[in-house]
C-alpha cells in the first residue's frame, strides 16, 4: 500500500509542485519515493514497502519507457498473471505485482480490470497514446480523488495532496454538508471541495485532450440461487474464503489482525497461524472488548496486544483524525480504529481486517426488516400513504408507532443506509442555505442506486449499504485510519471472488429465524468457539452518549457550537437546543451531536487553517 498523485497539464516548476503533493501523503509511503516528469506530465509516488521489498519501486515502466505506472494497493492474484503474461511473451524485470499492470495494460488494454482481484487505485501514462488511463478497485477499498481545474488533470489517493496545486483553489462545496447531515459521512460524489471528486469503485477513467471519461467494468448484483440447500452454502462460502484469505495472506513483511468482540475479526484471526492481534477498548464501559479479546486469544493459543482509551485520549486526536480523513466524519469509532492501528503499526506493517461481512453476507439487524414489515405490502398503496400521514402528524407516542410508520413507507423513503442522522424537515430548519431541500438530499442520492438494484427488498438494502455506507464511511476510515500510521490495512471479506459466492446465497440462509449471517456464523463455528461464532453484532461501541454529558467536553462542544463557524451554517438555537436536551437526559442525541461538531473541527483545520500537531 502506498500513496499516488499526479497531474497532466502545463505547470510551472513542475517537479517542486510534485514534490509539495508528495509530502503531503508521505505517511502513507514512508519507506521511499519515486518520481516522473515529463512535459505536462508529472507523476508521484510514496512508497510502504509490503511485495517484493528490494524491486518494487515506482513508477514502473515497460521496456521502451513509454508505459508508466504507479498504484496504491495490492494486485493478489499478480502471480497467476504474471505466469500468464510470460506465456504471451512479456519480460518482467521483477517480482513486484505492480509490475503485472504494466505488461496488463500492454496485452489487454483498458480490461486489465477484467483480470485483476486486489485492492487498488492506479494511473497509466501511454506516452505513444498521449493519454492517462486509471481505475479504482471493485468495492472502493482505495481511495482515489480527482479535479480537473484550470486545464489540469490533478489526482492523489488523499484530497490533502490535490489541495497543494496551484491550479486548485479551494472552495467550500455546501451540498456535501447538506448530504452529510443525514448520512454523517460524505456521500455525493464531489467532496466537500468543489471541484474535487470521488472516482466510485469499479470505474477506470480515461484523460485525453483535455477530456475527462469513466466507465463502470464491474457491477455488483444479487442473485439469489434458490434451490441451493444450507449445506452446500455454507460449503461453497468456506472454500470462497479459504481462498480469499490464502491471498491476503501475501506478503513479505509479518501481517497482523485487529481483534474485536465480533464473528467477522475473530474468523479472520482463526484462518491463519502466528498472527499477532490488536484490540482496543474503553475503560469504564459495559461493552469493552478488551476482556472478550483476552479470552478469545488464550483459546486460539495467539498472541493479543490491547489498549484501554481514556476519554481524554479520545478526544486529544479528534483533529488529527478529521485531518487524515480528509472530510469530516462522524463515526465515532473512527477515532478508536485510529488508536488501534497505531498499536498495531508499532509491531507490524499489514493487518488483516473484517470491514464487508455484514454487507456481503446479511449481518446488520436491519436487514431483518423485510420480513418483519412484509405483511404491509397486503395493504393499498392509498391506505398506507394515509395513515402514514397521520401517524407522522400526531403528536401521540405509543409503542409500536415507528413500527407502523416505517411499515407504511417505501423501502425508498426509509432506507439510505445504516446511518440516517438528520431528516429533511430538521436540516430545512436548523441549516442556513438558501436552497435547502431543492437536492432533495438524501433520497437524491440513493435513487439511482434503487433504480438499477435487483432482488428483493432485502438485496436492495444491501446494495445500498455497499454502494454507499460501505465505501463513505466503512472502508474510507479503515484505509485513512491505518495510512495515517503507515499501516496497510487489508479486507478479505471484499473479494470479488467472494462477492460471487455471496451473490447466489438465499436470503433465508442470510438471515434464518433472527440471527443474521447465518450462513457465515455456520463456517465460522468449524473453526471458532459457538459462543463467539454465534455473539451479536455489537459494532465498535463508543461511551459518547455519556462522555458528552460530562462538564469537560459538554463545554468543549459547546464552545463550538457557538462559534462564527457554527453562526455561519447552523441556526444556534436548534443546535444548542439538541446539546441541552442531550444533557438533561430528555434524549439521548449523542449521534446527532457528533455529526455537527465533526464537520465544525474538520472545518476549522481545512477551511480556517487551524494548525495541528501530527506527530
Amino acid at each position: 500500500m502506498c500513496g499516488i498523485c499526479g497531474f497532466v497539464g502545463e505547470t510551472d516548476n513542475a517537479e517542486a509542485v510534485l514534490s509539495g503533493m508528495m509530502q503531503k501523503i508521505i505517511h502513507r509511503g514512508p519507506d521511499s519515493e519515486g518520481k516522473f516528469v515529463d512535459g505536462p506530465v508529472a507523476i508521484g509516488f510514496r512508497r510502504l514497502s509490503i511485495i517484493d521489498l528490494n524491486n518494487g519501486s515506482q513508477p514502473m515502466f515497460n521496456e521502451d519507457g513509454s508505459i508508466v505506472v504507479t498504484m496504491n494497493g495490492e494486485i493478489y492474484n499478480y502471480k497467476e498473471i504474471r505466469e500468464d503474461l510470460i506465456s504471451k511473451g512479456h519480460t518482467f524485470a521483477n517480482n513486484s505485482d505492480t509490475e503485472v499492470l504494466v505488461h496488463g495494460y500492454e496485452e489487454y488494454g483498458q480490461n486489465l480490470t477484467d483480470h485483476l482481484r486486489g485492492m487498488f487505485a492506479f494511473v497509466i501514462w501511454d506516452k505513444n497514446k498521449n493519454e492517462m488511463f486509471g481505475a479504482r478497485d471493485f468495492f472502493g477499498i482505495k481511495p482515489f480523488y480527482y479535479s480537473l481545474s484550470d486545464n489540469h488533470f490533478i489526482y492523489a489517493s488523499e484530497i490533502k495532496s490535490i489541495l497543494e496545486h496551484p491550479a486548485y483553489h479551494k472552495e467550500f462545496n455546501e451540498d456535501a454538508l447538506e448530504a452529510y447531515l443525514s448520512f454523517q459521512y460524505s456521500a455525493l460524489p464531489e467532496t466537500f471541495f468543489k471541484g474535487i471528486f470521488k472516482l466510485p469503485p469499479a470505474h477506470s477513467f480515461v484523460y485525453k485532450d483535455g477530456k475527462f471519461e469513466t466507465r463502470r467494468y464491474w457491477t455488483p448484483e444479487f442473485e439469489e440461487d434458490k434451490g441451493i440447500s444450507v449445506k452446500d452454502t455454507i460449503d461453497r462460502l468456506d472454500k470462497a474464503l479459504a481462498d480469499s484469505v490464502k491471498y491476503h495472506m501475501i506478503s513479505d513483511v509479518e501481517v497482523g489482525s485487529l481483534l474485536s468482540s465480533g464473528v467477522d475479526s475473530s474468523f479472520v484471526v482463526s484462518r491463519f497461524n502466528g498472527a499477532k492481534t490488536f484490540t482496543v477498548g474503553f475503560s469504564k464501559d459495559n461493552h469493552n472488548e478488551l476482556g472478550y479479546a483476552k479470552r478469545f486469544a488464550e483459546r486460539m493459543n495467539i498472541s493479543n496486544e490491547r489498549k484501554s482509551i481514556s476519554s481524554e485520549e479520545y478526544f486529544s486526536v479528534l483533529d488529527k483524525v478529521q485531518y487524515y480523513m480528509d472530510e469530516p466524519l462522524a463515526d465515532a469509532s473512527c477515532v478508536a480504529l485510529y488508536l488501534v492501528d497505531e498499536l498495531a503499526a508499532r509491531r507490524v506493517k499489514v493487518v488483516l481486517s473484517g470491514e464487508g461481512a455484514d454487507e456481503l453476507f446479511g449481518g446488520y439487524n436491519i436487514y431483518h426488516e423485510p420480513k418483519s414489515l412484509a405483511g404491509f405490502k397486503l395493504l393499498p398503496r392509498g391506505l398506507k400513504q394515509s395513515l402514514r400521514k397521520k401517524l407522522v402528524k400526531s403528536k401521540k407516542n405509543f409503542k409500536g408507532k415507528n413500527f407502523l410508520i416505517r411499515g407504511c413507507t417505501p423501502l425508498e423513503r426509509r432506507f439510505i443506509g445504516n446511518a440516517n442522522r438528520f431528516s429533511q424537515t430538521e436540516i430545512k430548519r436548523f441549516l442556513k442555505k438558501d436552497n435547502v431541500g431543492e437536492s432533495n438530499f438524501p433520497y437524491s442520492v440513493t435513487a439511482p442506486i434503487y433504480k438499477d438494484a435487483k432482488g428483493s427488498d432485502f438485496a436492495k438494502m444491501q446494495l445500498i449499504d455497499i454502494n454507499l455506507w460501505l465505501v463513505g464511511d466503512i472502508l474510507l476510515k479503515a484505509d485513512k485510519m491505518s495510512m495515517a500510521h503507515s499501516l496497510e490495512s487489508r479486507v478479505p471479506f471484499l473479494d470479488k471472488e467472494v462477492f460471487e459466492t455471496a451473490r447466489h446465497i438465499p436470503a433465508e440462509h442470510k438471515i434464518h429465524h433472527n440471527v443474521t449471517k447465518y450462513a457465515f456464523r455456520e463456517v465460522a463455528k468449524q473453526y471458532i468457539p459457538q459462543d463467539v461464532a454465534g455473539k451479536k453484532k455489537l459494532g465498535f461501541p463508543v461511551p459518547l452518549a455519556r462522555w458528552i454529558k460530562e462538564d469537560t467536553y459538554y463545554n468543549d462542544i459547546k464552545k463550538a457550537f457557538n462559534s462564527k463557524t457554527a453562526e455561519k451554517f447552523f441556526e444556534l438555537d436548534f443546535i444548542n437546543a439538541l446539546l441541552e436536551r442531550h444533557r438533561e437526559g430528555a434524549s439521548d442525541e449523542s449521534k446527532k451531536i457528533w455529526v455537527i461538531y465533526m464537520f465544525l473541527v474538520w472545518y476549522e483545520i481545512y477551511f480556517n487553517n487551524k494548525e495541528i500537531t501530527l506527530n
